[in-house]
Parts: structure tokens; sequence; C-alpha cells
């Protein structure tokens, strides 16, 4: 007597990524944080408000300035909750994540959530690409080649100095985020729910502005901004430039996999604690940008199963310390900005060809 058995069913082909992918969610990297959270959200606060009592214990003394910096310090803690919830890494509900990601960019920071959306986005989409990441498009730091080929005169001799002229320019970044947010919002490119978005800017800056001349006066007021938007451009762009630049630029009509678009553009910061708090986890970049939603306290668990996958993969894994990226920032821009004569050599093609 025959028996009839069921046909075994063709296993279905895994990726390299998915594999991955299954390793760090069996190890429940990919599960909801909560609680970790509300503790730094509980912590920030805290934070926030022994800032506010010392500048208004100091309202009368030029030493009030001494709180600027700490304030832009514990903004920045909110602008990274912001960047987490906008990655639904907070809560397990979109809403709430959402709404998280507007109370800590929007109110407490100042920024627009949807115009922070919009361009974030892209630059995860496509990290260091041409024509997509507009984090690599400026009309003051030339990024690539092309850029910097296209300066004449005194632009293009600042150009050819621009690594050393970089970090005062980040003293500015605050402002230009600022600009850049109110700019999108008021010609309507600042995506869904762009009303709440401004009523609550503009909320922050009643606040801020009457707190300013009526606890401070106008002098001290104007002074406190200026050191606050130095210390703000600095903690937000110190935090962020180590990411990506000096990284491979992918060329407009270049195609890359999605494991080494992610990975050979992102550099990873060494480091403990304390790097960890002051660059919001996007010390851990290489991860964040493989699994965008992972909750950053997950981030450097899932670092060992990163490194062994680029390893087992070929892929080169960039990690160095704070201040070798930086130089390695200036070093980049300076070579980009001398090096007009080869525009269209593609960076990203060549570490390719190298691993």
């Amino acid at each position: 007597m025959s028996t009839l058995s069921t046909p075994a069913r063709p296993r279905a082909r895994t990726t390299p990524y998915a594999a991955l992918t299954a390793q760090v969610q069996e190890a429940g990297l990919m599960h909801r944080r909560t609680g970790h959270y509300w503790g730094r959200i509980a912590a920030t606060t805290a934070a926030f408000a022994a800032v506010l009592a010392g500048a208004y214990l100091l309202r009368d003394s030029w030493l009030v300035l001494l709180t600027a910096a700490p304030l832009a310090l514990v903004l920045t803690q909110y602008a990274f909750l912001g960047h987490d919830g906008a990655h639904r890494q907070i809560f397990a509900t979109h809403r709430g994540n959402e709404w998280a990601a507007r109370i800590f960019a929007a109110l407490l920071t100042g920024l627009s959530y949807g115009w922070w959306m919009g361009k974030h986005n892209k630059h995860h989409q496509a990290p260091n690409k041409r024509g997509t990441d507009t984090d690599i498009e400026s009309d003051v730091v030339s990024f690539h080649p092309e850029a910097a080929a296209g300066r004449r005169g005194l632009l293009r001799w600042a150009t050819a100095r621009q690594g050393w002229w970089f970090f005062p320019l980040l003293l500015l970044a605050g402002l230009n985020l600022h600009a850049d947010s109110v700019r999108t919002m008021v010609l309507g490119r600042s995506g869904k729910r762009r009303w709440v978005d401004t009523a609550l800017i503009v909320v922050h800056w009643a606040v801020y502005a009457a707190a300013l001349v009526l606890v401070l006066g106008p002098g001290r007021g104007a002074a406190f901004f200026g050191v606050h938007m130095a210390a703000f451009g600095l903690a937000m762009g110190g935090a962020f430039a180590p990411n990506h630049v000096g990284m491979p630029i992918v060329e407009r009509e270049a195609k890359v996999d999605f494991i080494r678009r992610q990975v050979l553009t992102s550099r990873n910061i060494s480091g403990g604690w304390f790097v960890d708090l002051v660059m919001g986890g996007l010390n851990h970049q290489v991860e964040h940008h493989l699994f965008p939603s992972m909750p950053r306290p997950n981030l450097r668990a899932a670092r060992p199963f990163v490194q062994r996958f680029c390893a087992e993969q070929g892929i080169a894994y960039t990690e160095t310390s704070l201040p070798r990226a930086f130089a390695d920032i200036a070093g980049y821009l300076n070579e980009v900005g001398m090096a007009a004569r080869d525009p269209f050599r593609c960076p990203l093609v060549s570490t390719l060809r190298s691993t």
C-alpha cells in the first residue's frame, strides 16, 4: 500500500539582511523601551526646570549667560527625543509617536516636525546621495567636488579652506535650522498638520521672547539668545556632522544596494554613556540606518550583530573616536574644496572597488 505525503514547500529565499533582522528580533532588540523613554523624558524635564530656575535666580546679573549653553544642551536632548518619536521608537502607536515628536520638536525645540520628517526621510532613503539627500546640498559648505567646482572668487578661496571654517559655522547652524523650518512652513511644504506645527512653534517663540524681554531685559535677553543659539548649533551640528560628513558620496546615477548604501555612507563614534548622551544615540549611526525604528537604548546591543554581519559580507564598517571623526571631516572638506580637478570621480565607487 502506498501512502500519500504532502510535498514539502520550497523554502523561501532568505536574504542576508532578512537573516540579520531575524537575529536582532530574536534578541528582543526591536521591542519598545517605553519605561526607559519615560525616565529619559523625566530626567530631561528636570534638567530643563533646573536651568530655568538658575536663569531666573541670575536674571539681574550678566552671569545669567552661564545658563544659556546648558539650556541649549537640554533643548538638544528634547530634539533627540523628537527624532526618536519621528522614527516610531518611543511608543507602540503611530499617533503616540507623532504627537511626542511634535511636542518635543515644535513646542519645546521650536523646529517643525513636518519639515524635519520631509528632509530626514529623504536622508534615510538615500544617505549621501546627490539629488536626494538634501543634507549634502548647501550654499555654504561644499560636500562634494562638483559643488566646489562652481565656486568663484572669495568664495572659492574660502571653500579651499572650508574644513577649518566648518566648525565655526556650526555656531550658526542653530539659526539656520530654525530659518529653514520657518521657511518651509511659510511655503506650505512642511507636510500634513502644518497648522499644528505652526501653532506650537508660535507658542514656543512667544514664550521664549517674552521671557527674554520681561525677565532679562532687552540687552541681556539679546546676549542670552545669541549664546543660546550658538551653543544649540554647536550641539546639534556636533551630533549630526560626524554621522556622514566625510563618508562616500553616491552619485545621482549610481545604483547601490540597501545594505551598502546604509553602511558605507555611515560612521559610528566609539565611546561610552557620555557619547551616547551628547550624540543622542546617533553615534550608533550604522545600526540606526539599518534599523531606524529600533529604540535608542538597544542600538549598542545591536552593534556586535551588525559588525559580525558586515565582516561576513565583506562590507567595511566604520567606527572611530569623536576627535578622529572631526579631524577626518576637516581633512575631507579641505580636500573637496581644493579638488575640483576631477569632478567626475565617484567616491563610493572607489570605496566599493577597494572592498
